[in-house]
């Protein structure tokens, strides 16, 4: 058996661009194969080719995280591309603002599906097929500093990464005596395509007034002094993934400069 064969591949859902995609390009590196899994077929394909073209093994599945059988089916195409399946990272989000007290319930259940059933069903469906393959794997979920702290214009998206932590706690806690563990790292502000449409939506809405304000505003609260990079984060999912983090589990980890400490 090859070192490849012997790590096995991992599902990085959201992987198409920003973190995600960092992460997956990561895990090729290290040596794992790497199924690509987004909503956004052209932008993904695009992300596999470009981490094959480094060298490294990675394929690309369309998938929506709050269909099942899509999930299932990302997981069963990693298992069989590169061995088995080590580990999933449940990395799919997005965030959509409202003023609070305008908060509609559309807003609530669509950004409450993607980040919460959405994660659910990735720990669920990766949780099976390690259980039925004897495998003990990592199940990794991306929640966020504002799953610690609530903001305003952010409920639903506060309240949907809060909801991964408890279910990255009680997936630790069932899964253990599987020997898989289950955990969550928490990003801050983060330099990507969501932080520059959550700018814009952000402007819309009056909060503020010229391109790049929010982000200042928030950069300012950072003790390290700075915003973030994907490149930031992707060394604390690398750890996650390895065997050094295997008697680890039911944690979030901060990554956000020293915004939320704990």
């Amino acid at each position: 058996m090859t070192r490849a064969e012997e790590m096995g591949g991992v599902v990085v859902t959201g992987a198409a661009r920003g973190i995600g995609f960092g992460i997956a390009r990561s895990a090729a590196a290290t040596g794992y194969g790497v199924v690509v899994a987004d909503v956004d077929a052209d932008t993904g394909k695009a992300a596999a080719a470009r981490i094959t073209a480094e060298g490294g093994r990675a394929g690309f599945v369309k998938v929506d995280v709050t269909d099942r059988a899509q999930v299932r089916a990302a997981i069963k195409e990693c298992a069989s591309e590169f061995g088995f399946l080590h580990g999933i990272v449940n990395n799919a989000g997005f965030n959509r603002p409202q003023p609070f007290l305008e908060t509609t319930e559309e807003n609530w259940t669509r950004i409450m599906q993607v980040n919460g059933l959405g994660v659910l069903i990735g720990i669920q469906e990766a949780a099976k097929a390690m259980i039925a393959a004897g495998t003990r794997g990592k199940i990794i979920s991306t929640a966020s500093m504002a799953g610690r702290t609530g903001f305003g214009d952010f409920a639903p998206y506060c309240a949907s990464k809060a909801a991964v932590i408890s279910l990255t706690q009680a997936a630790a806690r069932s899964l253990a005596p599987h020997g898989i563990t289950a955990n969550a790292f928490a990003p801050g502000v983060v330099e990507t395509e969501l932080w520059t449409t959550l700018d814009k939506d952000l402007m819309e809405m009056g909060v503020s007034s010229e391109p790049g304000e929010a982000m200042r505003k928030f950069a300012a609260g950072i003790p390290l002094g700075r915003t973030s990079t994907p490149a930031d984060i992707v060394g604390t999912v690398d750890f996650l993934l390895s065997r050094a983090s295997d008697y680890m589990t039911g944690q979030c980890l901060q990554i956000d400069g020293g915004m939320i400490m704990q």
